[in-house]
């Protein structure tokens, strides 16, 4: 009897912890988007479509984002990536977007990634991150849906394009969600990562140059101090021999 309550616990149990498992990987798991470095409003990001692949008998092998039609981005430009083919869809505004003085009257509307061959796509137990520049973000907006669909190599479809409701659970297959921060005061709206890197590679020569210098003052010191122990030794010499030539 006890063998078999200590079964029963088992099974009840095992089979707990499995719902827990089940009904909890949405949260961790799911498509989402991040920035590299500050996402500003009123400036332009660099951001990552994180896809994980959570099939073990298939490979993720296309991801389509669909962009925000209420706030509409006049520039999308996707990073290049090896074993991926990338397709950009324009559509036409119903308001036309201003961008540096000109009308911008189309937008994107859709990024598609499709692997190239059937073994470039995402295998099992790994991720991906799909980098694209976006801009200019809007001012009067605190965040950005990306309504993202994932297919997999078996041709399952997975849609990520369920919007968190305020005050309720997180849906079982949320769509993808960008936080956009304040822009500063001095009205800086932060950077891209090529900004990042030039300002990195500015600062790094910057050192450069400074530490040049102090090597240049440290060695003009060096040969200054050196000239006059020089001299004065020439100096001493000379009374030296000059005692000697009165001796005699």
């Amino acid at each position: 009897m006890k063998a078999s309550r200590l079964a029963a616990t088992g099974a009840v149990a095992a089979t707990a912890v499995s719902a827990v498992i089940v009904l909890s990987s949405p949260a961790f798991a799911h498509v989402s988007v991040a920035a590299e470095g500050t996402a500003a409003k009123g400036g332009y990001a660099v951001v990552d479509f994180k896809v994980p692949n959570e099939r073990d008998n298939a490979s993720t092998t296309k991801l389509e984002v669909n962009f925000p039609t209420d706030h509409p981005l006049a520039s999308v430009m996707p990073e290049p990536m090896a074993g991926w083919k990338i397709e950009v869809t324009k559509s036409k505004l119903a308001k036309p977007l201003e961008l540096h003085g000109e009308q911008i009257t189309e937008a994107v509307s859709k990024v598609t990634w499709t692997a190239a061959t059937k073994d470039s796509g995402i295998p099992t137990g790994y991720f991906e991150k799909f980098p694209v520049s976006i801009g200019a973000l809007p001012e009067n907006a605190d965040e950005l849906v990306f309504k993202a669909i994932q297919t997999y190599s078996n041709k399952e479809v997975v849609r990520w394009i369920e919007v968190q409701e305020d005050g309720a659970e997180e849906p079982e297959t949320p769509a993808p969600v960008l936080a956009l921060s304040a822009a500063s005061e001095d009205g800086h709206h932060g950077s891209t990562a090529a900004e990042n890197a030039d300002a990195k590679t500015e600062n790094a020569a910057a050192t450069t140059e400074v530490a040049a210098g102090d090597s240049s003052d440290t060695t003009a010191r060096v040969l200054g101090v050196v000239g006059i122990v020089v001299g004065a030794l020439g100096v001493a010499y000379g009374v030296l021999a000059g005692r000697r030539r009165s001796d005699a």
